[in-house]
């Protein structure tokens, strides 16, 4: 660690990092690279540790003064701004953005989303903290391609479906599909921050994840989730698959997506952290837009992968198809296509995503295995039972 430079050469100081949201999916990731290859300190926020327990235990683990771990509920806690003050930078990554929630769960959505986030841009600002403020690629709704008749040559046209955040507008669905609640309290908590930044000097960036996939994403219903829970395509697939089951294809699978290694999206992330004077007042798109896919055809993929790293041949009817009506209930409405324009995150950082979607797959559902599996099993044999 001794000697570290930043992108202009600068020796690179060791900070205190605020982390709202550290025991989630990301957060995890993000503790993981800062504690094993940089000299920060993290205070991690969040309810549940179970993801950074590796982290946190012993408590004669090499960086244990580098890290601790403070059970808050940033809704109602009055500690989060003393948190906030200790650090250098904080960065929130807490979200309720699950798709199956933003129409049956909209207040939920909302609150979560914007309302819970005011509290930790307000202390940034009043206290001259820099904020790094997790966003959504969501909050770019549908995009202009969307409009054109079906048969239109200029839906190949990059200058109507590629996103730009300099540029590209944000195209929501009516009020009464609640879908675009989360994008929109999403889209608000953006133009706050970047208000504060306007106003009131607030040294802000803001990251839009374009799917960033890995080990420990999301949950799996009935194991470490709810059983009624509906995660992300991606669990939700991985749940099928252990489960043997048919993947679930909502409206046939015609969206198309892109979808990033966590590893490549967080190393995007510690230059963001490490490079202030190039990230700030930036939103940065994070994304792979080498790794598009149908829906459909990442679940014929997924499949291939899954028979590769468990040993099992993939059952007769791989996939079935519902209407997104019968998966996610009334009032679900979907972007077609998100395609991340890189220009800016290469210009002012150098970086560029590196692994391959089989890769990522392969990386994430060896995981998904080695961690489900057999908790999988037992708990079908149960139902079986029972």
């Amino acid at each position: 660690m001794a000697g570290r430079v930043d992108l202009d050469g600068n020796p690179i100081n060791p900070i205190t990092i605020c982390m709202i949201g550290a025991g989630g999916f990301i957060g995890s990731h993000l503790c993981e690279k800062l504690m094993f290859e940089t000299p920060h300190k993290v205070l991690a926020v969040d309810v549940y540790s179970d993801k950074i327990k590796h982290l946190l235990e012993p408590a004669t683990i090499q960086w244990a003064d580098r890290i601790q771990f403070h059970r808050i509920n940033i809704k109602n806690d009055s500690r989060l701004e003393g948190l906030i003050k200790m650090a250098d930078l904080t960065i929130n990554l807490a979200a309720i953005c699950t798709p199956a929630d933003y129409n049956t769960r909209p207040l939920d959505t909302i609150y979560s989303n914007f309302i819970d986030a005011l509290p930790v841009v307000k202390y940034c600002s009043e206290n001259g903290k820099r904020l790094i403020h997790f966003s959504t690629c969501e909050v770019y709704g549908k995009t202009i391609g969307a409009f054109l008749p079906k048969d239109s040559p200029l839906r190949q046209d990059p200058a109507y479906y590629v996103l730009k955040e300099d540029a590209s507008p944000c195209i929501f669905g009516p009020i009464e599909k609640q879908r675009w609640s989360y994008a929109c309290a999403k889209q608000l908590i953006e133009r706050l921050v970047y208000a504060e930044g306007a106003e009131n000097g607030l040294e802000f960036t803001i990251v839009r994840p374009f799917n960033w996939i890995g080990p420990r994403m999301d949950f799996i219903p009935g194991i470490d989730g709810p059983s009624e829970g509906v995660p992300r395509v991606l669990a939700c697939f991985s749940n099928n698959l252990l489960r043997r089951e048919p993947l679930k294809l909502v409206d046939g699978g015609e969206s198309q997506r892109t979808f990033i290694y966590i590893k490549d999206a967080i190393e995007a992330v510690l230059l963001m952290i490490e490079n202030p004077a190039r990230a700030n007042s930036h939103i940065f798109n994070v994304g792979n837009p080498n790794n598009e896919v149908t829906v459909r055809q990442l679940a014929e993929m997924m499949t291939q992968v899954y028979s590769k790293v468990s040993g099992e041949s993939s059952i007769e009817t791989p996939t079935i198809d519902v209407s997104s009506k019968e998966f996610y209930g009334e009032g679900y409405d979907d972007s077609d296509k998100r395609i991340p324009d890189m220009t800016i995150i290469n210009k002012q950082l150098g970086w560029n995503p590196k692994t391959s979607l089989w890769d990522l797959l392969e990386s994430t559902l060896t995981y998904q295995h080695r961690t489900y599996a057999e908790a999988v099993k037992q708990a079908m044999s149960k139902t079986t039972a029972i």
